[in-house]
């Protein structure tokens, strides 16, 4: 039987996501590093005997209303689950834990942002409840939603 847990990771085992999604190809890595550094990144890893497998982010401090409102509101990101093992609930798993932790932290709202054709991730988030669409938006990387959730 295999062991699993959630756990908050700090600027120093940071790297060890590379085992889940490629840091060294994504624009945000350092941005990420930073966040971290400065306290306003709160990386959560899904576990399984030790392995990185999944991750989910709480962050505050975002320059972005629709994703962050002091004290109200709070940004997920980088919600991630290693290819071999998507499909197996482990994104619900994480996204369930985020919820909890927002709410422990006092925040009302949480919000996130899905591309439009990632459509198990919108399902997904849609069965947790984020079913306000703030906007639909588009940048560099295509079109996708903000949506948010009450707590």
């Amino acid at each position: 039987m295999s062991e699993h847990e959630i756990t908050l990771i700090g600027i120093n085992e940071f790297s060890k996501c590379s085992n889940i999604w490629d840091m060294k190809k994504c624009p945000f890595t350092d941005m990420f590093r930073q966040q971290i550094i400065n306290g306003d990144r709160f990386v959560y890893i899904y576990k399984i005997n030790e392995e990185f497998v999944g991750e989910g982010d709480l962050v505050i401090n975002v320059d972005d209303a629709d994703y962050y409102i002091k004290k109200q509101r709070i940004y997920v990101s980088r919600m991630i689950v290693k290819k071999e093992y998507r499909n197996q609930g482990i994104g619900g798993i994480i996204l369930d834990y985020l919820i909890e932790q927002a709410k422990s932290m006092g925040y009302r709202e949480m919000a996130l942002g899905v591309d439009i054709d990632n459509y198990s991730a919108v399902h997904l988030y849609q069965k947790k409840g984020f079913n306000t669409l703030i906007k639909e938006d588009e940048d560099e990387y295509g079109r996708f939603y903000k949506l948010l959730k009450e707590l």
